[in-house]
């Protein structure tokens, strides 16, 4: 199957574009999006991807859902377009920014320039129906971007892993410690940050940390 999706991506995960189960995925998400308003647009479902190809992957953020209200999502986990306002989770994000490494609150939510220095914002699932979240759950987009993990985790060396929250610390079975960085912490959304168990969490700076150790360049957050 013809994907659109960034070359070195196409090539890594060109067997898993021929499985049934992508084919049946793609004509649900044809047919969602001619039915329903569905979320990103068509043209930046992958954009993780297309902005982070598999040669530049440095860090990795695994994210569940798209954003489901009007012009939010963006193709990249917890990112929204410029101009539009910061969701609660992205808030926090930003805030754990300011004083883990003392960089300024941004005034743009959207997160390509981290994408374009190496790091995969990946959600599990990629598209969405507005206003309905977990709505394309389960369908297809789990088993691809587990595929996607488990290609990094096998083909790539010294990554560092952010996983955030319960959701994402079960992935953490498809990638190989012994030769990756695996950071946990609990989830940004509010509810889990006002528990105590995001903010202090320093995934910024032992990242950075981490690539430095590693020899390559650390991320201007």
């Amino acid at each position: 199957m013809n994907v659109n999706i960034e070359d070195s991506w196409k090539a890594e995960l060109s067997t898993e574009f021929e499985k049934p189960y992508f084919k049946n995925l793609i004509d649900f998400v044809k047919e969602e999006y001619r039915l329903h308003q569905c979320f990103p647009p068509g043209s930046d479902i992958f954009a993780a991807f297309d902005h982070c190809p598999f040669n530049d992957v440095k860090v990795v953020i695994i994210g569940q859902d798209p954003y489901h209200g009007e012009g939010q999502a963006n193709g990249l986990c917890f990112s929204v377009k410029d101009g539009v306002s910061h969701p609660p989770s992205l808030i926090n994000i930003f805030k754990e920014i300011e004083t883990d490494i003392h960089k300024p609150y941004p005034k743009s939510g959207n997160l390509e320039a981290w994408a374009k220095q190496g790091v995969l914002l990946l959600n599990a699932t990629l598209t969405v129906r507005a206003h309905e979240a977990g709505s394309h759950q389960k369908k297809g987009w789990e088993q691809f971007t587990d595929a996607v993990i488990k290609s990094v985790s096998d083909h790539k060396k010294e990554v560092v892993f952010l996983l955030w929250g319960g959701f994402a610390k079960k992935k953490a079975s498809l990638i190989d410690a012994s030769k990756h960085h695996v950071l946990t912490s609990g989830h940004p959304s509010p509810l889990s940050a006002n528990r105590g168990y995001w903010f202090g969490n320093k995934n910024f700076s032992k990242t950075n940390e981490l690539l430095r150790q590693s020899g390559k360049q650390v991320i201007a957050w």
